[in-house]
């Protein structure tokens, strides 16, 4: 759900629209069948997902910022109930749970705040954001009409809720069946009888009440209808991208497919919109649900996972929220738009105002009026007609005109620049990769350090914290989510009669799981024999026992706890059914009610050797480099932070499996598996998306580079402590910083003129009007760096793509000065694309483009290299 807080709070499960724009100013928050209404006047909203947890708070500000710059209104986040009360009674709202910190960043950024309280938040979070302690509450049952969990939810709401309330931070005054149902109608009454004072929203809730909205989650929302005819169209959740998990693919949602979504909305009906994710982030220590879901949470959104602007994605949505706003007071003077059908797959919605609504004696062409074009051909152009004009329309695409006369935005050309992240070891290093322009993977590896010290992980018991038990305990009823580990240790006698089978059939004995998720490891004697991966699966695995009593060890393993789905506190973790041991002389041996001990986490975990002021004392020993490495060990180094303010990673390309720490900050879990090789087709924007149509990264790890935020640094002497599960060792891990060296932009004269061309209507009461014809290009540098070369520039007819352009058979000879005047020296430029800026026509008849390719260089680089 969701309601408007002081800012803007839609909000159930519990959601809610906080309002702060205005910097707190007190105002009523309410809707109608059209849109939401903010002090007496409807809105369209632009809303873009936040969370966070998944940032540090010295981020939540420039990430505020830029949300602001790319034509947001809302700032979208979840509430995580685990990470607030991780102990039932005890609430942590601190560092990057600052919850109430956050929300006051929003406000004063003049942005509303759509907060979204759950409880249940899915999120790809570790269970869900629900805190494990909820499922040891005898006769529980989750998210259904269930007095415990009704209790227990009531209670957690109600203090968020009471928590906005002091901080005066609010405007205004399917597989659970019927039970599932009753428990709903329960949450809405809970929810509005809080008296926040605001809109509450559920998602996806076909039979939601009367007096909350319900709303739409997808890739496509144009669709979608609300319950009632007196509740605005809402789109709770627009998947810009998608997740990823350990060994697969990385998705890609191309913006020209996004853009159309989001467009094709707005033409039919929607009137609030919210960017899942508008920068996804880092799922820090072991928030990432799953199970197996990847560390990073970039999510493919506007606004990579370390803060850097994803482009031409958030450049080409900041064109269309631009145009969208343009349309503003057409779009609320109307209830509905008029349909006009412009051919078999091509269609108009026009939203001009009448007399009446107008309260003013205008004549029919100086009403409000904008316009959307849509062709959903998913491959072939169209040509059509609307008020006496023709347009041209590509495959799959919507166009955009804020006085129903001149195209503003078409969805499928894409104007914004294009970036290449770049990864660097000093001032002078540079590294390129061309090829993915999501994940930055360089081809160069630079040591993070020579010097490297270790201590092994003892295997099984290591305290007297440990207990013994008839039976096979279930992973999460003993760890309760304190660790991923979970030791189960056994003693079995093996007679010479065993051995002597053995020996004369050729055969060995074998150990069975009958079910296992998420993973184990299997130790005989100390000695570790295999391991096995999956959710919920069989697994067999030879043993070689002697003569006597053999210690079998078995070390379960979560990689995030499941977050969907019904019945979640049913949803455990570890061993399912019998364990046993197979191919012996008399028969099988039923492990199952042998007596186990058990032990929970990993000693170092416990001792907190991580963290600066414990390290110490692990009995670390120096690791040379020519040392044999052995599976289960911890490593720690220092190491200096690179210089400047870019973003930095952690290449861990060269381990295997594991976690790391720095400074006793724990980034998360880290792990090397590679994608397939193949399923990386060039991608097509055009036809209807799905998660697996555009994958990249095929063949290489899915994720190599691991965000270490720099608040978390110091200039010099940071502690990296790693545990490592296989046999790899540390000495090629390195830690550069990143950022956008290489811009590229491709516009042609033909395109549209740029959005600022337009007069708002804001300042003309609603009528628009567009200033000039010329489109422009744009480009800009990451904050701290400015144009250092201009690497390419054609005005004529220019070939190729970024970092691969050429000049064509027509170019105008002063290409290169013009833009070096306009560009070199400076954070971010423009360039009229017309014949006078470039001294004539070099090309009649011809449809002439500006390609430019630059380079981006930090400001300190260049200031030092100046003086040299």
């Amino acid at each position: 759900m969701g309601f408007w807080f002081q800012w803007m709070i839609l909000a159930l499960t519990a959601q809610f629209l906080i309002v702060a724009a205005e910097y707190f100013k007190p105002f009523n928050v309410s809707y109608d069948h059209r849109a939401m209404i903010i002090d007496g006047k409807r809105r369209m909203l632009i809303s873009g997902g936040i969370h966070y947890p998944r940032a540090t708070p010295e981020m939540w500000p420039d990430l505020i910022s830029k949300s602001k710059e790319g034509g947001v209104d809302v700032i979208e986040t979840y509430v995580f109930w685990n990470g607030h009360e991780p102990v039932r009674g005890q609430y942590y709202f601190e560092g990057r749970y600052d919850i109430v910190k956050f929300v006051k960043q929003v406000g004063s950024s003049g942005l509303y705040l759509f907060l979204r309280i759950g409880p249940y938040v899915c999120a790809e979070w570790n269970f869900g954001g629900f805190p494990v302690w909820l499922r040891d509450v005898p006769g529980i049952e989750f998210r259904t009409d269930n007095v415990l969990f009704k209790e227990e939810m009531q209670r957690f709401v109600k203090k968020i809720v009471d928590l906005m309330k002091e901080e005066s931070l609010f405007l205004g005054k399917g597989l659970f069946g019927t039970r599932g149902k009753d428990y709903m109608i329960w949450a809405a009454k809970m929810a509005v009888g809080l008296d926040a004072g605001v809109p509450w929203v559920m998602c996806k809730q076909v039979d939601a009440p009367e007096y909350i909205i319900d709303t739409c989650n997808g890739y496509y929302c144009d669709g979608f209808k609300p319950n009632s005819d007196k509740k605005p169209i809402v789109w709770t959740e627009n998947w810009d991208g998608w997740y990823t998990s350990w060994g697969e693919r990385v998705p890609h949602r191309p913006v020209e497919d996004l853009a159309f979504a989001v467009a094709r909305f707005f033409q039919r009906g929607g009137s609030f919109q919210n960017y899942y994710m508008y920068f996804g982030g880092t799922n820090f220590g072991r928030t990432s649900g799953g199970p197996n879901y990847i560390t990073s949470y970039d999510y493919d959104a506007p606004i990579d996972e370390y803060g850097l602007l994803s482009q031409p994605k958030w450049g080409h949505l900041k064109d269309l929220h631009a145009a969208i706003k343009l349309c503003e007071p057409a779009l609320v003077a109307v209830d509905s738009p008029q349909y006009i059908k412009l051919g078999p797959k091509q269609e108009a919605h026009v939203y001009r105002e009448n007399a009446r609504s107008s309260g003013q004696n205008l004549s029919f062409h100086e009403r409000k009026c904008s316009a959307f074009l849509a062709n959903i051909d998913e491959h072939k152009s169209a040509t059509v007609k609307l008020f006496g004009q023709t347009y041209t329309l590509p495959p799959w695409s919507a166009s955009i005109l804020p006085d129903c006369r001149n195209i503003a935005f078409n969805t499928a050309k894409v104007g914004a620049q294009t970036s290449i992240k770049t990864v660097r070891f000093d001032d002078t290093s540079y590294v390129k990769d061309p090829v993915n322009l999501q994940m930055m993977v360089p081809n160069q590896v630079a040591s993070i350090s020579e010097t490297w010290n270790s201590v092994k992980e003892p295997i099984g018991v290591w305290n007297i914290s440990n207990f013994t038990f008839q039976g096979i305990l279930e992973h999460l009823n003993v760890t309760k989510d304190r660790s991923d580990y979970l030791w189960y240790s056994t003693r079995i006698y093996v007679s010479d009669e065993d051995i002597l089978f053995w020996k004369d059939n050729q055969v060995s004995p074998i150990l069975t799981i009958d079910s296992m998720r998420d993973l184990v490891y299997i130790y005989v004697n100390g000695q570790f024999t295999g391991g096995a991966k999956g959710k919920w699966i069989k697994v067999v695995q030879p043993v070689n026992l002697k003569q006597g009593y053999n210690d079998i060890t078995l070390l379960s393993q979560t990689m995030g706890l499941q977050n969907y789905g019904a019945f979640l506190e049913k949803d455990g973790a570890g061993f399912r059914g019998p364990i046993k041991l197979t191919g012996c002389k008399n028969g099988d041996i039923d492990l199952t009610e042998f007596m186990w001990t058990y032990q929970v986490g990993l000693k170092g975990e416990f001792l907190k050797i991580f963290s600066i002021d414990n390290n110490r004392s692990a009995g670390w020993t120096e690791f040379a480099r020519d040392a044999i490495p052995s599976n289960f060990s911890w490593y720690k180094t220092h190491f200096d932070a690179p210089g400047g303010v870019d973003p930095v990673v952690l290449d861990f390309r060269s381990m295997g499996k594991g976690q790391a720490w720095v400074n006793g900050h724990h980034i998360g879990r880290y792990w090397t598996l590679e994608a397939p090789k193949d399923g990386c087709q060039t991608c097509d924007y055009r036809g209807s998306y799905d998660s697996d149509k555009c994958t990249t990264n095929c063949g290489k790890p899915t994720q190599a580079w691991y965000h270490v935020p720099r608040s978390w640094l110091l200039a010099t002497d940071n502690l990296l402590v790693i545990f490592e599960e296989t046999e790899k060792i540390p000495f090629e891990i390195s830690i550069k910083s990143g950022f956008s060296e290489t811009i590229c932009a491709k516009v042609l004269e033909s395109h549209y003129p740029p959005l600022h061309a337009w007069s708002s209507p804001k300042i003309t009461n609603g009528t628009i009007s567009l200033n000039t014809m010329i489109p422009e290009l744009h480009l800009q540098c990451d904050a701290g760096h400015t144009i250092s070369s201009i690497e390419f520039a054609s005005y004529g007819t220019p070939r190729g793509s970024c970092q691969k352009f050429s000049e064509g058979s027509c170019h105008a000879p002063n290409s290169f000065s013009v833009v070096s005047e306009a560009c070199k020296g400076r954070t971010s430029c423009s360039v009229a694309v017309s014949d006078a800026v470039f001294g004539g026509d070099p090309c009649h008849g011809v449809v002439k483009a500006l390609s430019v390719e630059v380079r981006c260089s930090s400001s300190s680089y260049i200031s030092s290299a100046s003086m040299k």
